[in-house]
């Protein structure tokens, strides 16, 4: 068995610049779906990516990927976190992949993700860009550092709590939120400037 390293250049650096814009964004509200699928595209594997939002800022996805020699399936917890409202986002993840090469046989390894992606305004898809360094248990690579392009059709969306929600509909549950707001501030003692 021998053991490889493969790094891809420039791959590396756009990867290094995503992680280094994720660190610099405040959080905020996540993304603006529940239910996602669509294809994914790298340099050496294709297939498709489906994500299910199952915590507030959190989701599952499951990739489906094939390669020139090998199949593969992947699932990621992965935490999202918005850099300029919900529709732009980026991400991190850590999972489990199994697969089958079709000289070395069956594999298997552990995976790390780093990405962000793009709501589309008007249209119901996502775009992503992710960075996915695995670490590799019979295989010949014992490691692996590639980097994906996904397009997601969007099958759920979330629930609305935009600017224009009032303007299509919903004004009874915003006016029975604000009135109970308003009858709690009322019970609340007055604060002073220097009273915390």
């Amino acid at each position: 068995m021998t053991f490889r390293f493969c790094y891809r250049g420039r791959r590396g650096a756009a990867a290094a610049a995503l992680l280094g814009v994720a660190l610099l964004a405040a959080p905020a509200q996540a993304q603006k779906y529940r239910t996602a699928a669509g294809i994914r595209l790298g340099k050496n594997n294709y297939g498709l990516t489906v994500q299910q939002k199952i915590f507030e800022k959190t989701t599952l996805e499951g990739l489906g990927l094939v390669g020139t020699r090998e199949v593969s399936a992947t699932v990621l917890a992965e935490r999202h976190f918005g850099i300029l409202g919900p529709s732009l986002n980026y991400y991190f993840g850590a999972g489990g992949h199994l697969g089958r090469h079709k000289d070395t046989g069956t594999f298997g390894g552990l995976d790390a993700l780093a990405g962000i992606e793009y709501k589309v305004a008007f249209v119901p898809f996502v775009l992503s860009l992710d960075f996915k360094p695995t670490v590799e248990f019979n295989s010949d690579d014992w490691a692996r550092f590639p980097t994906a392009f996904s397009v997601r059709y969007i099958f759920i969306k979330d629930k609305k709590d935009g600017v224009l929600n009032g303007l299509f509909g919903g004004d009874k549950d915003r006016s029975k939120s604000k009135s109970k707001s308003k009858s709690k501030t009322k019970d609340q003692p007055r604060r002073g400037l220097f009273d915390w």
